[in-house]
């Protein structure tokens, strides 16, 4: 693909060539619907939350991530 491993590009792809699925996140409140309130409200499935140079995965209502970022806003999700 000739661009970074982390790119959106990249994973982006890598995730559709196995199913998962992208969207928005509904905008009824854009600057206050947090991962945590995601997760919250999506207690089953896998997910994966795009917040705009960052993501983390949701899996079954928990949220995955190197750091915590269950109050970052997503932007996108993609679901599996």
């Amino acid at each position: 693909m000739r661009d970074m491993p982390s790119s959106d590009s990249v994973w982006g792809a890598v995730l559709k060539e196995h199913g998962f699925k992208r969207s928005a996140i509904p905008n009824t409140c854009p600057a206050c619907y947090t991962a945590e309130m995601f997760c919250r409200d999506n207690p089953h499935g896998t997910f994966v939350l795009g917040f705009g140079g960052h993501v983390a995965t949701a899996v079954d209502g928990i949220l995955y991530d190197a750091w915590d970022s269950s109050q970052e806003i997503p932007l996108y999700v993609w679901k599996g």
